[in-house]
């Protein structure tokens, strides 16, 4: 076998930024191994450090190790579901028994300010929305500078304070589903376009797209989206009328950015041709199309909506997505957006190796898999005297054991902050 520069792993960890722990069955050639999980001494070299290049070297890394460490920012990012950091199958039907008692410890000042600026802005915005889509409905025209004010207002919140931001949307979910689906997918849009260094013009595009995409449902009747049973072949037909009827509406608005028109009018169209309503797949797709696909697709599932019976979890979400790259989403596009999501997304729980419970508060821009997180319940599961923030990309000592469902040990996150 090819000698290369290995080192050992007491070495290697201090450089370690985006680490992922897998079974080695998910190995593939062009992953990056930063770490291994074995005695070192049962290996005749330490594969640390590596680049794996040919079949050969994963071969032999599965000869001799059962978990790896991955750095995802140096090489192919894992399937997830090879990911040992993902939720436990047995926490996703998990009975917590913990009651709520929904008296949560005072967080500290700086952070409740934070939340309270993006709350605000949040309420803003959502209220312009639901405006904008009444105004369409009642007069059939679109009200682009209450659009252009919303946009900007999330455009400026998406690059100076996203995590707060992104935090209420998780908080505020309640409602009509078009409405916070709407805002939810423009902001994401927006911190994609960021992470992909677009230019601020190209962000507040893709930002105006993703608030518009669905514009053409205020013509649907609301007795089919709110519909709970399956639909028929005809109420299908009319509810991806929805695409043209949105291009038809866009048309008429005067100086319509015609990249946004075009990002609205394909991102139900799919990678390999599947999608609808051109058929279009690959290159025929626009990068904004792309986007809006992958984006859209991550809300929808991750929201409870009026026909769907269960959500994912964000990282059940990104699996999925990620099971469906070089299928109905284009690869390297899915590979980013798993870097801009992050293992553990805003407002997600987790449960430290401590055995303490947290909420995920903010994502580290280079240490994704080490956020920052607000410490609410201690090592027994019980309301901690005073809540507390933990940055574990500078407290290693401390380490994320996995991810909780929604609602784990009775948490009612709207009543920790609000």
């Amino acid at each position: 076998m090819e000698e290369h520069n290995w080192y050992l792993a007491k070495n290697a960890i201090d450089q370690i930024k985006n680490e992922i722990k897998i079974s080695v069955d998910g190995l593939l050639v062009g992953m990056y191994i930063s770490r291994i999980i074995a005695p070192v001494n049962n290996l005749p070299i330490a594969p640390e450090g590596m680049l794996l290049k040919t079949e050969e070297e994963r071969n032999y890394i599965k000869k001799y190790c059962k978990e790896v460490f991955v750095d995802i920012t140096k090489g192919r990012t894992p399937d997830p579901k090879h990911w040992l950091l993902k939720i436990p199958d047995e926490e996703l039907t998990k009975n917590y028994t913990t009651p709520s008692k929904n008296k949560y410890p005072p967080i500290n000042d700086s952070l409740k300010e934070e939340i309270r600026i993006a709350q605000k802005i949040y309420i803003e915005v959502n209220n312009h929305i639901s405006t904008i889509f009444d105004t369409l409905r009642s007069e059939k025209r679109l009200d682009m500078d209450l659009i252009h004010e919303s946009v900007l207002s999330t455009v400026e919140n998406i690059i100076n304070n996203p995590d707060a931001f992104r935090l209420v949307q998780q908080l505020k979910n309640k409602g009509k589903y078009t409405y916070n689906h709407a805002l939810e997918t423009s902001v994401w849009c927006g911190q994609f376009g960021k992470s992909l260094d677009l230019t601020k013009n190209e962000i507040k595009e893709l930002t105006l797209g993703g608030l518009l995409l669905d514009i053409g449902k205020s013509v649907i009747p609301d007795t089919l989206l709110d519909k709970k049973n399956s639909l028929t072949d005809e109420e299908i037909n009319l509810f991806r009328s929805h695409v043209d009827k949105s291009i038809q509406v866009l048309v008429l608005t005067d100086n319509f950015p015609h990249d946004v028109m075009r990002m609205i009018a394909t991102h139900h169209e799919r990678y390999n041709g599947s999608g609808y309503p051109m058929g279009l797949k690959d290159k025929d797709i626009p990068l904004f199309g792309h986007i809006a696909g992958i984006v859209d697709s991550f809300v929808a599932m991750t929201h409870l909506r009026p026909f769907v019976k269960r959500t994912f979890t964000p990282h059940e979400a990104v699996s999925e997505l990620y099971r469906l790259k070089g299928i109905l989403y284009n690869p390297e596009l899915i590979e980013q957006f798993i870097h801009t999501v992050g293992v553990f997304p805003t407002g997600s729980l987790v449960e430290l190796e401590s055995g303490e419970v947290g909420m995920v508060f903010s994502i580290n821009g280079t240490k994704r898999l080490r956020p920052e997180i607000i410490v609410i319940l201690d090592k027994d599961k019980e309301p901690l005297d005073s809540c507390y923030q933990l940055n574990l990309s500078t407290h290693e000592d401390y380490a994320i054991k996995h991810s909780l469902a929604r609602g784990a040990y009775g948490i009612d996150i709207e009543s920790l902050l609000m």
